[in-house]
């Protein structure tokens, strides 16, 4: 499989400095007592924002950049990069591209449609994106001047730097439920990798067992079955017995993802909450058996967001534990864009227009360390950019695009497993529809039917 080239464009280190002869009457609107912010625009991507610190006159020296949470990431596909750098025309010539970044005193929002913030200068930091797609590249770490350069003047200081960041991108034929294929996709190449078999259990145990016999072989994996409740019965609605498998083009099995708790309306309401989630469980062969590889809890938000919750845990070999790599919500309305990301955010060419999901250092790493993934956090196999996935609205039929990180992929089982998530994803968004409201014909069971003697 070869991947489709990306650039990972990131700010960070951001700070601001002031002379002290600068310092005006209004303490109050003075950055060391009123906080700051910028806006970091790129032309054709949603605009981002971040708080900037106060660093006193006496002190010149920065902390690294490779030790801090970045303040803005953008993806940059193949297609971004040709756009900025002028390379979509057949007679264009190359262009350097711009980084613009504004700067205010005061907190982030508006009133009246009016920013709340005063603007204390702007940044214009030019990107040579061309040398960026085949080798790392920093095109600004230090302090620079807002505005004309003289001794009374704001000083700024930010790291800008790029680097390759090469994906896998798969797409499904369709909607998971319709059992597609799932092609890999480069530049105009569409290659089929992988199918889909989706199955919906029969409610009654006897069938359930027969019509999925593939469940039975989950040696490895019964404990974490019945730990989720996978045979437990409840006499209210629910959801259950939904599964995915996910074959290679021999027609071996390479993924499943398995409803292990069904999909529960709460007492005296429509839909499934937080404090009761469905669980799906993603299982990958290895040493003969069926092992767990992670866990995805998904419910449905209260209140005026009306959004899918979810999180994904990892399931390490080691641990007795899950390990939490995301957890957020999307709109169910909208739907959005799944996004594990363990360098902080994730901003690409579509985030404009799709709602998205994020996640950053894990739940049981060291969240001020700046580590994000590397060396303090054992029990973490995954690094960088790890995967995305678009995920339909209620109602929507679309086919899920998906992305993983070429480092995220040795083998053709670990590309299957975040295959298989993304279908549990998307199926989640009908799993956790109001049960006042009804399932597409492909996700409800067939009416029992009278046996004759």
């Amino acid at each position: 499989m070869d991947p489709c080239p990306f650039v990972r464009l990131t700010v960070g280190s951001l700070a601001l400095q002031f002379p002290v002869a600068a310092k005006p009457a209004r303490a109050a609107v003075h950055p060391s007592s009123s906080p700051c912010y910028c806006t970091i625009k790129l032309k054709n991507f949603p605009v981002q924002s971040a708080v900037v610190s106060y660093i006193p006159p006496e002190n010149s020296t920065f902390p690294d950049a490779t030790s801090q949470a970045p303040a803005a990431t953008f993806h940059l596909t193949k297609s971004d990069l040709d756009r900025l750098t002028g390379k979509s025309s057949l007679f264009s010539t190359s262009k350097t591209a711009q980084l613009s970044i504004s700067v205010y005193s005061g907190r982030r929002g508006a009133t009246c449609g009016v920013s709340s913030g005063r603007l204390l200068g702007r940044i214009a930091v030019p990107l040579d994106l061309v040398a960026a797609e085949s080798k790392a590249a920093v095109f600004h770490n230090g302090w620079i001047s807002m505005g004309k350069e003289t001794k009374k003047s704001a000083q700024f200081h930010l790291n800008v730097r790029a680097e390759p960041d090469p994906r896998f991108v798969f797409q499904f034929d369709g909607s998971p439920e319709c059992s597609p294929q799932v092609f890999q996709i480069r530049g105009n190449i569409r290659q089929p990798v992988f199918t889909c078999k989706f199955s919906l259990r029969a409610a009654d145990r006897n069938q359930r067992s027969r019509s999925l016999p593939l469940e039975a072989s989950y040696s490895g994996a019964r404990g974490w079955l019945s730990s989720f409740g996978s045979e437990r019965e409840r006499p209210c609605k629910e959801r259950k017995g939904w599964s995915i498998t996910i074959h290679d083009l021999s027609g071996s099995q390479v993924a499943v993802a398995s409803m292990v708790t069904p999909f529960v309306a709460s007492p005296g309401s429509d839909r499934v909450s937080r404090s009761n989630p469905g669980c799906w469980l993603i299982l990958r062969p290895g040493d003969g058996t069926w092992k767990p590889w992670g866990r995805l809890e998904a419910w449905r938000e209260r209140g005026s967001a009306d959004g899918l919750g979810y999180r994904f845990e990892l399931i390490p070999d080691s641990a007795a534990a899950g390990i939490v790599l995301a957890e957020s919500n999307l709109s169910c309305s909208k739907g959005g864009k799944f996004v594990i990301d363990l360098n902080g955010n994730c901003v690409g060419s579509n985030a404009s227009t799709t709602p998205r999901s994020t996640a950053t250092s894990p739940g049981c790493s060291p969240r001020s360390s700046g580590d994000f993934g590397y060396g303090l956090w054992p029990y973490c196999m995954y690094r960088g950019f790890v995967m995305s996935a678009t995920v339909q609205g209620e109602g929507g039929s679309g086919a899920p695009l998906m992305e993983v990180g070429v480092q995220q992929v040795n083998c053709t089982e670990d590309a299957a497993a975040f295959v298989a998530l993304s279908a549990a994803l998307d199926l989640s968004m009908d799993a956790c529809r109001l049960f006042s409201q009804k399932l597409r014909k492909e996700l409800c069971p067939p009416p029992p039917q009278d046996i004759l003697f």
